[in-house]
């Protein structure tokens, strides 16, 4: 026996020597904690070979046994595998521990990282990158008769530079192999001095005036640009302006600076920030839950960019709630949990803080209810731009993966008329959905209000008993024919939801997006609302939070809060300007106000300035007539802060259940609050600053920067650390 082991060792041995070398087709998936990875990449470590995943997460790609293949995601810590016997590696990437580093290149020093706080150029380090994310960007100065993207041949791993001449017009074309793109076109967007710039303009750049190249391939690049940075990101830093007295010192080129948006187009709802209100005069303040973050991807779309964010695409509720805080989930049958924290208030430091926050419950995947879904889908020629109906299919693709046999679609499209193009189809028929979506194709003037009237009425015409009936809209928002203003659609939305079935509402596009249009319909409709501006914000809404996006598990939830004045000399609710309910509409159960998902979190602030506080912000009203204390409130010593009410349906119920809770009067210190505490605070701040608030002391990005750095615990996705780079590209 002892000699068969011996010999099975030594043939084992042989075959894998012999197979050493051996080139074969690798195959498998990436995913995390969440699911699948959509865009990860996968590089053979020390060379230029790479692919990424496609949208169910699976690759392929040629390696030699004993060759290393290394997964990388944005957010994730590194994965390297060793191709062995085995034809099929799956892979799991883990969350990352450490806040991502900041990554240099300079015409000089090739790939450097500055960890947060080093400022001296001694004190940066060298560092090798095997996965070819940044490339090694070196400017060769006696270069001069060669284009600056020539000048990058051979130092890029993966970079092609494809020069072609049809005899009228020569062009130049780069692309980072190891990318993926919705429309089949690779180029990689050029970014110079913080302005998108054409090939042209990159041409015409001389290797002396360059000071740094950073080419950015993989997920950071539509993390960092958007969609238009989903095929790699080529940014390029010029010399400065020549000083007069060293005339030896090129000038700095001048770059023609192209739009990248075209903010006129884009409509905003305009509203005024809510101000202080003192607990005698407003006793209560009330108002609907938002679970929406449409307005979070929408500012971070302009971030990163380079543009200044328009003050009125700014909903700070919004930007707090696209993050996920940790509470606990509800005990017994409730379908939240209420959590409160009070401590400093970071912008005004005389000021403090609360913190609401609500737990949706979580329900198991395998109890949800049968889903009768109906894609409302506009083709029109605006949706024609790859950042649109492209990225739309990719999108909803990830959406059917998630359906069940039990789960039916249709598919209603919009664009000078409406049609059914896919009659309901049960959840495993995905190929017949897939390939319904991929047969559409834009043009044409946008019917939107027929095509809500046809999807309605496909729901009702499905419709689940007790299950999750749902029209998905999927537009830039740009309705032009029919019922058309936003007055007309609240109109149509508000009767449509009398048929219980919500309404989710996704935004794709730039330059005519229409915004307002979307909040109201998701507002009015049962419904939520979320702006699509990658593949991989379509992973995370659609994909890892399907079931808060998809599910809700209570409706029409409103939050009705009285401040004791004994404590509280004025306070004010940090945003939900249109979320604002007047006090007897908290008990009137025909009052539409939002809903919550399986699993979301729901949080609130409120600014409190408090008693004997002198403050430039509020002052108190001495001359009240008719307002009645019944003692002097030096004598009150009530302990509480406020108290807390809810009112919410059942997603079948018509009428209300409440809960209510009680806010202590006892403060912590702001470096004593809880990470999220910190994180979310810091969130509002920045959405405060973005606005240009009256009511903000402290404008400093650096303050703001700080403080997000001590909340940035919990970060299972990297937003988090995705913010903190946000933060620091405000214009």
């Amino acid at each position: 026996m002892k000699n068969l082991k011996t010999f099975s060792l030594a043939i084992a041995m042989l075959i894998s020597f012999l197979s050493f070398g051996q080139e074969k087709t690798i195959t498998g998936v990436v995913s995390d904690a969440g699911g699948t990875l959509p865009g990860a990449n996968v590089v053979v470590k020390g060379t230029t070979r790479g692919v990424a995943t496609d949208i169910d997460g699976k690759y392929s790609i040629k390696a030699s046994v004993g060759e290393t293949l290394v997964y990388s995601f944005i957010g994730l810590e590194d994965q390297s595998k060793v191709v062995g016997a085995n034809n099929v590696i799956n892979v799991k990437l883990q969350s990352s521990k450490k806040v991502l580093d900041e990554v240099l290149v300079t015409g000089s020093m090739g790939i450097s990282k500055r960890r947060k706080g080093q400022t001296n150029p001694q004190e940066l380090t060298q560092s090798a990158n095997p996965n070819g994310y940044v490339g090694k960007a070196f400017i060769d100065e006696n270069a001069r008769p060669l284009s600056a993207p020539s000048s990058l041949v051979g130092k890029v791993s993966g970079l092609q530079i494809n020069n072609t001449n049809n005899g009228a017009k020569p062009t130049t074309r780069i692309v980072l192999r190891g990318n993926r793109s919705v429309t089949g076109n690779n180029e990689a967007l050029i970014v110079i001095d913080d302005k998108i710039a054409t090939m042209d303009e990159f041409q015409k750049l001389e290797p002396e005036f360059i000071d740094q190249v950073n080419v950015i391939k993989g997920a950071q690049g539509a993390a960092l640009y958007g969609v238009n940075g989903a095929n790699g990101v080529i940014v390029v830093k010029t010399k400065l302006e020549a000083d007069e007295k060293n005339p030896l010192v090129p000038k700095k080129p001048i770059i023609k600076e192209v739009p990248k948006v075209a903010v006129n187009y884009e409509d905003y709802e305009s509203f005024v920030e809510n101000v202080f209100e003192s607990p005698k005069s407003s006793p209560l303040s009330t108002f609907s839950i938002d679970v929406d973050n449409a307005s979070y991807t929408n500012v971070r779309r302009f971030i990163n960019n380079g543009q200044k964010v328009p003050k009125d695409a700014v909903r700070v509720e919004e930007m707090v709630n696209f993050f996920k805080y940790k509470y606990p989930q509800p005990i017994r049958d409730n379908p939240f949990s209420i959590n409160t924290e009070y401590s400093d208030c970071p912008w005004n430091s005389n000021n403090k803080l609360v913190r609401i926050g609500l737990q949706g419950k979580t329900i198991e995947s395998k109890n949800l209810p049968a889903s009768n879904l109906v894609f409302l889908i506009d083709v029109s020629g605006s949706m024609s731009d790859e950042n649109k109906l492209p990225l739309l299919k990719q999108s909803l693709k990830v959406l059917v993966n998630q359906l069940r046999k039990e789960d039916k679609v249709a598919i209603v499209v919009y664009a000078g008329a409406a049609g059914l193009v896919l009659p309901s189809t049960s959840g495993d028929q995905k190929n017949t959905i897939i390939d319904a979506l991929e047969k559409l194709q834009s043009g044409g003037s946008t019917a939107g209000g027929a095509g809500i009237q046809l999807a309605y009425k496909t729901a009702e015409e499905n419709f689940i008993k007790e299950g999750n009936n749902r029209v998905i809209l999927a537009t830039d928002g740009d309705f032009n024919v029919g019922a058309s203003s936003d007055n007309d659609m609240q109109r149509m939305i508000e009767e449509k939801r009398k048929s219980g079935v919500f309404l989710t509402c996704l935004g794709y596009g730039m330059g005519n997006y229409k915004d307002s249009k979307l909040e109201t319909l998701a507002d009015k409709g049962n419904g939520n609302y979320a702006y699509i501006d990658n593949i991989q914000e379509a992973n995370r809404f659609l994909g890892k939070e399907f079931k808060g996006s998809m599910f809700a598990i209570a409706k029409d939830v409103k939050i009705q809060i009285e401040f004791n004045p004994a404590h509280v000399q004025a306070y004010r609710l940090i945003g939900y300007e249109n979320r604002k309910l007047r006090a007897e509409d908290f008990k009137n159960d025909a009052i539409d106000a939002g809903e919550l998902g399986s699993g979301h979190t729901v949080t609130a602030l409120y600014e409190i300035i408090p008693r004997n506080v002198k403050s430039e912000l509020f002052e108190e009203p001495t001359d009240l007539k008719y307002t009645i204390v019944a003692e002097p409130i030096e004598k009150i010593s009530n302990p509480e802060l406020a108290t807390i009410k809810f009112r919410y349906k059942k997603p079948d119920g018509d009428k209300s259940i409440e809960m209510a809770s009680i806010i202590s009067n006892k403060s912590v210190k702001l470096e004593e609050s809880s990470a999220d505490f910190k994180f979310s605070s810091s969130v509002a701040w920045l959405g405060l600053k973005l606005r240009d608030s009256k009511l903000v002391i402290n404008k400093s990005q650096e303050d703001i920067l700080a403080l997000a750095t001590e909340g940035v615990a919990n970060d299972t996705d990297g937003y988090r650390a995705e913010f903190l780079r946000l933060v620091e590209n405000v214009r």
